[in-house]
């Protein structure tokens, strides 16, 4: 089996895409547009029940999923998804946090690197921080640190991220085979019912549609190449 496609840092939206993403972008484009908006509106909703997480379960470990820095910055999103994985360590659900994400954009660091140093400062120790600093989005977050579970002989995962982006994390960890349960940044902003918030929901329902057609499309066409991203 070849080696799976991973974006290179600071990747652009072309090199994120990898092997078979134009297609499958363009089919869920497509579907959204010939069926009036119907397939849409069904992953609002999915979005919608996804921000309430699960209930809150002993894990193996906590991952933190990656957020951009902004001039070299954490923004208050990701400093809320750090806060609520260092609040779920402190209640002992989990001895250890991964903390995910590369360098993207125009950062000097990653982002991994990054929430680190914040919960360090905090006072979680060290030892108890692993990093996952090679990856560029959510897909490749997961990828990564479930290669380094099977390493470790772990199972499951608590996962953080803001409430509006748990649907399509969750998606793809289960597509992924992640024992996971979902725990959601609630002081994570925009705020809840605002034009921002609402702004948000549509774009996670797309990219979870995007993401739902993009399996599809792989299993449909049997390729190997593009299901190694994403099995």
């Amino acid at each position: 089996m070849n080696t799976p496609y991973h974006a290179p840092p600071r990747a652009s939206f072309l090199q994120k895409l990898g092997p078979g993403g134009a297609a499958s972008l363009g089919l869920a484009l497509l579907t959204v547009l010939g069926l009036a908006g119907l397939p849409w509106v069904f992953r609002i909703r999915q979005v919608l029940r996804g921000a309430a997480g699960d209930e809150p379960s002993s894990a193996d470990a906590i991952i933190v999923l990656g957020r951009r820095l902004e001039a070299d910055q954490l923004t208050p999103v990701f400093v809320a998804r750090l806060g609520q994985a260092e609040t779920l360590w402190r209640g002992g659900l989990a001895p250890r946090i991964f903390v995910a994400g590369g360098t993207t954009g125009d950062a000097r660091r990653s982002e991994a690197e990054a929430g680190r140093d914040w919960l360090v400062a905090r006072g979680v120790p060290p030892a108890a921080i692993l990093v996952e600093d090679r990856s560029q989005h959510t897909l490749e977050n997961l990828f990564n640190v479930r290669a380094e579970m099977r390493v470790a002989g772990w199972r499951t995962l608590l996962m953080v991220s803001d409430p509006l982006h748990l649907a399509r994390a969750r998606a793809t960890a289960l597509g992924l085979d992640l024992d996971v349960r979902c725990s959601p940044a609630k002081a994570a902003p925009p705020g809840r019912g605002s034009l921002a918030w609402w702004r948000r929901v549509a774009g996670e329902a797309f990219l979870l549609h995007w993401y739902h057609t993009g399996m599809l499309y792989s299993r449909l066409i049997r390729s190997e190449k593009q299901l190694e991203r994403v099995t």
